[in-house]
């Protein structure tokens, strides 16, 4: 385990949340730009410009198979240039991606207009890369590589809270407004993440002074924890892609309040647990949230009418939680201190993987044995995972300096 340096050992809790908080509200403002123009896009691409739905579908995942394509990059920028910087770079570039989706919506000529939007997507993938791994670094540079649990279980509140809240907002902007006011949108909360970003201090560049870890050996050092993390996560993408369907399917009400039970328990347990991966060790903690994520699928699984399917979704959030923050913890310590932002954005990019290939797999195994085969699939996911953490992270550790 890593010991504490005395300057980080010596901040109370406070402190600690005094110093992370600013970092927090950028996380939010940023996530809110990615997450409130999704269900515009379709509205939009589909209703106004008229493409379909399979153009609908390459404007929306342009932007995720950018931000997985960038994260090296960014990585690396903030291990040689300081997560600050990369925050400040991030953001500016998040902005120009709404402007880009403003032009959009001003151009009359709709093969035109769809250009400058799938540039716009393009933009955002490296913005998305750089304020979100920055961060993360600045984080932890910020109150010590031994809250690194807390860092991440914050910062994912915050990313989830940002989703949440930027999808019904988009939608109701389009739908009382249009896309240019969704665009607009889109540019303000960067912008004020950035106002944000300028007043806090930013952490030593230790990468400029120490050898640079080349990106293939830092990937080798947490490619367990990367996989693991990404098994669990494979749940949550089903979930949130099939359940309204698995629902509808049944013949049942109520998938909304599946979302929102899952949501639900997905930040309580970060709320009020949040520091259990630092206090006990990732090992330990991600074993029973994969327990209970597990229980959750079982549920959705089997489930005879909403009510168990409501304690399923509740369930897999319960457990889905702190698994990213364990395994995040456990690949920090594998890695030298002047490599974290790399590690940072090779750990996130495991998280890019799946929910890029889960809906499609999810999708031919739905097509082929029905809904519940997806819950099913996510239970063994959960179980290999645990597996691999069992039997396949013994040692390897790596103390931080």
């Amino acid at each position: 385990m890593n010991n504490a340096s005395p300057e980080f050992s010596s901040l109370s809790s406070t402190q600690a949340a005094q110093r992370l908080l600013p970092l927090v509200a950028i996380v939010l403002t940023g996530f809110l730009a990615v997450g409130l123009p999704l269900p515009a896009l379709p509205l939009y691409v589909n209703g106004r410009l008229g493409f379909s739905p399979l153009v609908v579908g390459w404007v929306i995942g342009l932007q995720p198979l950018a931000t997985i394509l960038t994260r090296k990059f960014a990585g690396a920028y903030v291990d040689r240039h300081g997560p600050r910087q990369a925050v400040m770079l991030g953001l500016p570039m998040a902005m120009g991606a709404g402007s880009l989706y403003a032009a959009s919506a001003l151009i009359p000529h709709p093969t035109a207009s769809l250009g400058a939007l799938v540039v716009g997507r393009v933009l955002m993938g490296p913005a998305e890369s750089l304020f979100l791994t920055g961060t993360m670094t600045w984080g932890i540079g910020r109150i010590g590589p031994q809250r690194t649990g807390l860092v991440m279980s914050w910062q994912g509140i915050a990313m989830f809270a940002a989703l949440g809240l930027g999808a019904p907002l988009g939608i109701g902007i389009m739908q009382r407004l249009d896309f240019l006011a969704v665009s607009l949108a889109t540019m303000a909360f960067p912008m004020a993440g950035l106002v944000v970003a300028s007043r806090v201090p930013g952490v030593p560049v230790l990468g400029g002074k120490r050898k640079h870890v080349p990106f293939l050996r830092i990937i080798a050092l947490i490619w367990r924890q990367g996989a693991a993390l990404s098994l669990a996560s494979a749940p949550f993408a089903v979930l949130t892609a099939f359940v309204v369907l698995y629902f509808a399917d049944r013949g049942w009400d109520g998938a909304g309040l599946a979302l929102t039970g899952f949501a639900a328990g997905y930040i309580l347990v970060r709320l009020f647990l949040g520091k259990l991966p630092d206090q006990l060790g990732g090992r330990q903690v991600a074993l029973v949230s994969l327990v209970v994520e597990a229980l959750g699928q079982g549920l959705l699984w089997i489930a005879p009418d909403p009510v168990f399917a409501l304690a399923g979704a509740t369930l897999t959030g319960l457990g889905f939680s702190l698994v990213f923050p364990s395994m995040g913890v456990e690949a920090m310590r594998r890695v030298p201190a002047q490599s974290r932002g790399v590690a940072v954005g090779g750990f996130l990019a495991f998280v890019d993987v799946t929910a890029a290939v889960t809906g499609p797999l999810a999708g031919l195994l739905i097509g082929a044995l029905g809904y519940r085969s997806a819950f099913l699939a996510g239970l063994a996911a959960c179980v290999a995972s645990a597996a691999l953490i069992a039997f396949g992270m013994g040692g390897g550790d790596r103390s931080q300096t």
